[in-house]
């Protein structure tokens, strides 16, 4: 007699060990940001899109939007912590020096370069939690909006508000990226590479294209 194990079908078992490693890593990858989250939800969408199952993208999708949400509301809640450290107090009153505050703040200070939290204080100051929406899907935009609604004091509650429309078009956004992949080539490793290809030079084509910009500029001054 065959045992259990046996009878399970190994897309079964793939699904069973998938999702939840999707979620954990992007979970990770939102409170560490140097894991390749967008890339991760597109490969993942790949995947389901070859399997023709309607079901495996919606897991994709709910897997994806709650752990980016839940990554974003700890690392939120951590910085609040580190506002109202004893370290953290005077940061209040001293934004441009808060890389002294705990580690996790310090850590979203050091991705938060100066122009990009003076231009974030501006759009939240302009539009409110709803800046949130848009911190998710312009590429690096999330730290440096995230940090200005800790400047702002802005509560968690009202944080979390707009942060889950946020990762909701973030999660959709790159499923729908894994998707179009899938759908031109017909292996999946193929449309796995491309969804990677695309999603990375989404990330690290305006930064690269700063850089070259603050080279030009600087060579136009020297």
């Amino acid at each position: 007699m065959l045992s259990a194990a046996t009878q399970v079908p190994p897309e079964s078992t793939q699904q069973a060990v998938g999702y939840p490693s999707l979620f954990l890593l992007i979970f990770l990858g939102a409170l560490v940001p140097v894991i390749p989250t967008g890339a991760l939800v597109s490969s993942a969408a790949v995947v389901a899109f070859h399997h023709s199952s309607p079901l495996s993208l919606l897991l994709v999708f709910a897997a994806s939007a709650l752990a980016a949400f839940l990554g974003d509301i700890v690392l939120y809640w951590l910085g609040r912590r580190g506002m109202h450290s004893k370290m953290g107090s005077p940061l209040l009153e001293r934004s441009r020096e808060l890389g002294e505050g705990s580690k996790w703040l310090e850590a979203i200070r050091s991705r938060a370069p100066e122009e990009r939290l003076t231009q974030a204080q501006d759009k939240l100051a302009d539009h409110g939690v709803m800046v949130l929406v848009l911190s998710r899907l312009v590429p690096a935009g999330r730290i440096p909006v995230m940090l200005a609604c800790l400047l702002a004091k802005m509560p968690l509650r009202q944080f979390a508000r707009g942060d889950v429309p946020a990762c909701l078009a973030w999660a959709a956004t790159y499923q729908v990226i894994g998707i179009l992949g899938g759908s031109l080539f017909p292996e999946p490793w193929q449309g796995v590479v491309a969804a990677i290809g695309l999603t990375v030079l989404i990330s690290a084509g305006p930064a690269v294209w700063r850089k070259v910009r603050g080279r030009e500029s600087g060579s136009q001054h020297a």
